[in-house]
């Protein structure tokens, strides 16, 4: 027994696909008997009002095994419907069983975006701080220093400038015109206090006259008494460095020196140059064979060679050594201000080179940090802003041995006002 129609066989079937064909095309994919993909249609009757094609089975219609009942698999091909390719639902013609994209959650997406912007400022500002404080030189113990005043309100700072060569090749000290002497001497002497009210940065003259006090020496740990040998302020520099510097201004002024900053030559023109320049207005024409000096009066902006040359200037200036320091307080102030400004401090590419050339090159205190450090900039900002008082220390005239003799009734009322963190009224002229 076979399953083809009306006993036709495998043998006499030829090349034929079914019944009543006469060539070798198959009649579609209607006569094969597959899974029912969707409802039944009513008995006769297609889907849409197309009538049902029979199946061809034993030579019938859509009956059974010869007999009249109808035989109904459960399949609808869709062929005849057009559910297959598009009539149904899902299908490319259909209306589609999906969702429409849900709209963008905007405040999500913000609070995210702010959520990871935050977190890479925080970590950026953390970063940066441990490699700045990595890069302070802290040399200068100031625990070595004896018989020390007590500290009153607000913060002083000792500011150097030191005429330090270190790490310069022939051609810089040639460019920059510092000579080639050995060791350190110091070229400029300031106070900066700070506290709750403006500012004041006050100049120590070089040439003034000291005493030099007993000390520890920094190096040998061996004391020395003092002998009432009265020099000039710089010598106790050459002497025996920071340490005793310290002790020589405590022990002549009676204030309490809370932290030490000192920059070099070179220093000092890698800062002015990492910030792009500083301008400021020069009140003369200068010309200094030996500094370099060669500026015409106005406003310029000065390079880092240019402005090295401008605060070590003084024998071009009628008050010599006192008129050198107004112009390193006012050149200090401005490179202090030009470094705090938006343009240095919100700008990657100057704030790493500035603050890089900065450190490397300053010598601090073992108790400095980093927000020590800001807070000192921000003060002399604000003394190149007009908000607090530059001015030398008060001077009465010259010493037996030639040195600026202090103004010991001056310089005793404006420490007072200094360790009581008063608004300084005492003059410097």
């Amino acid at each position: 027994m076979n399953d083809w129609p009306g006993g036709w066989s495998d043998d006499n079937r030829g090349n034929r696909y079914g019944r009543g064909s006469s060539s070798a095309q198959p009649e579609g994919a209607r006569v094969m008997r597959q899974v029912r993909r969707g409802p039944a249609a009513p008995p006769g009757q297609g889907y849409g009002g197309v009538p049902q094609q029979p199946s061809y089975v034993n030579g019938q219609g859509h009956g059974g095994y010869g007999d009249d009942t109808a035989y109904d698999d459960g399949y609808d091909s869709g062929y005849n419907t057009g559910q297959v390719y598009g009539g149904g639902p899902g299908g490319p013609g259909g209306r589609g069983t999906h969702e429409p994209r849900p709209a963008p959650n905007w405040r999500r997406r913000i609070k995210l975006t702010a959520i990871t912007l935050a977190t890479v400022l925080v970590v950026t500002t953390v970063a940066t701080y441990f490699w700045a404080d990595g890069k302070l030189n802290r040399e200068v113990d100031l625990s070595k220093v004896i018989e020390r005043p007590e500290a009153g309100e607000g913060t002083n700072y000792l500011i150097v400038g030191s005429d330090s060569r270190e790490g310069m090749t022939a051609e810089q000290k040639k460019e920059l015109h510092t000579g080639s002497a050995e060791g350190k001497r110091t070229d400029s002497m300031m106070i900066l206090h700070t506290g709750s009210g403006a500012p004041t940065l006050i100049s120590l003259p070089r040439d003034s006259n000291v005493t030099i006090p007993s000390f520890v020496g920094s190096d040998s740990g061996k004391t020395y008494p003092g002998t009432g040998r009265q020099t000039k302020l710089n010598a106790a520099y050459a002497e025996d460095g920071p340490e005793l510097l310290v002790r020589t201004v405590e022990a002549n002024t009676g204030l309490h020196i809370d932290h030490y900053v000192e920059i070099g030559f070179a220093g000092f023109a890698n800062i002015v140059d990492s910030v792009g320049g500083v301008e400021i207005d020069i009140p003369q024409d200068i010309k200094d064979s030996k500094s370099g000096a060669d500026f015409k009066k106005g406003k310029q902006t000065l390079n880092g060679e240019e402005a090295l040359a401008f605060v070590r200037t003084r024998y071009a200036l009628a008050g010599s050594d006192l008129d050198r320091t107004k112009n390193q307080q006012k050149f200090l102030s401005a490179l202090a201000n030009q470094v705090a400004t938006p343009g240095t401090v919100l700008n990657p590419f100057k704030l790493y080179p500035t603050m890089g050339a900065g450190l490397d090159s300053l010598i601090v205190d073992k108790d400095m940090g980093l927000w020590d450090l800001a807070s000192m900039f921000w003060a002399m900002k604000g003394v190149s802003g007009g908000e607090g008082k530059s001015m030398n220390m008060p001077i009465s005239g010259n010493a037996a041995n030639g040195n600026l003799q202090w103004n010991t009734a001056k310089v005793k009322q404006l420490v007072e006002q200094l360790k009581n963190d008063e608004t300084v009224t005492v003059s410097g002229n």
